[in-house]
């Protein structure tokens, strides 16, 4: 028998018959199972059961009615009332929730997706050119960066009035164009991933610079791209301040800001937790899908050329 430690020799039993092989996994075992892996373990499940469990409890309250939401255990189920709670939804006002969710959408898929299409054109060009300015600009895109978007409200609102843009989906599409944040994210992934000896031969070749970009850059840049993607989709989606200062007309709004009024409305004396609760829980769902949709291309391409065979 090789010479171990003596720890883990009075750790783990003598086994005579067993192979090396055999011993080796058995040592691998007893190191699993160590004080500090549990912990880990431990923490790991902890942290998991604290995020899921708002997830949990929003589906537990979509399936009970508004006695059941305040009579009974908020994380059980009682009555099942879901489906009549979507079917109230769906009719309640006209069906103007289907509305808000379809706005939602248009805002979240459409802003998202030229947003970031803007942002990784503005990265790339910041990343792999040389021009006057260029640190100045850098600069000016990593302070948008760090200024909170509800700060900016109130001047996209006076700047959108005055151009005729508000109370259109203009008014929430235009400032979801820009995002500071998107390009200074693509701009240190294409310093990292695309190498300037491969644009240097693209032009060689007799590559145009948009030629480049779209057929060279654009696959290298495709991780980064998801990633800005989701970060734009997911705060377009949540997106409330914004517009609640530039959206007057309800059938604009989008989801979340449309199941506040039903919450805030001093005009309406209906109960109508058990719709927003159940409003609230079909408006996540769509998050949750896309990320797990798109998280098999961002692992893909994160780890895409790291072996080689």
């Amino acid at each position: 028998m090789a010479t171990m430690p003596l720890d883990i020799e009075e750790a783990v039993p003598e086994q005579p018959e067993q192979s090396n092989g055999e011993r080796r996994q058995v040592l691998i075992g007893y190191k699993a199972w160590a004080a500090k892996n549990i912990i880990g373990l431990v923490f790991l499940v902890t942290t998991t059961v604290y995020l899921l469990t708002p997830l949990y409890w929003l589906f537990i309250a979509s399936t009970k009615d508004n006695t059941d939401l305040f009579a009974s255990n908020g994380l059980w189920f009682a009555h099942f009332n879901l489906f009549q709670n979507l079917s109230e939804l769906f009719t309640h006002q006209d069906g103007i929730y289907g509305r808000w969710l379809l706005n939602t959408i248009l805002y979240a898929v459409v802003g998202g997706a030229i947003g970031t299409l803007i942002s990784v054109l503005g990265g790339y060009a910041l990343a792999k050119y040389r021009f006057p300015g260029k640190g100045l600009i850098v600069g000016l895109v990593l302070g948008g960066a760090l200024v909170p978007p509800t700060t900016l409200a109130i001047p996209i609102y006076l700047l959108e009035s005055k151009y005729g843009f508000a109370n259109t989906y203009w008014a929430v599409l235009l400032p979801a164009f820009l995002s500071p944040f998107g390009v200074f994210l693509s701009r240190i992934y294409a310093t990292a991933s695309v190498p300037d000896d491969l644009i240097a031969a693209a032009r060689v070749d007799g590559a145009s610079e948009f030629r480049i970009f779209w057929s060279v850059a654009m696959p290298i840049l495709m991780p980064g791209m998801i990633t800005i993607f989701l970060f734009q989709f997911v705060a377009i989606w949540n997106n409330f301040f914004l517009p609640l200062i530039v959206l007057s007309d309800p059938t604009l709004y989008p989801v979340n800001l449309g199941l506040a009024t039903w919450n805030f409305d001093p005009a309406s004396h209906e109960l109508l937790y058990n719709l927003i609760v159940t409003g609230s829980f079909l408006a996540v769902l769509p998050v949750v899908l896309l990320f797990l949709f798109l998280q098999r291309y961002w692992r893909a391409g994160l780890t895409f050329g790291s072996v080689t065979g």
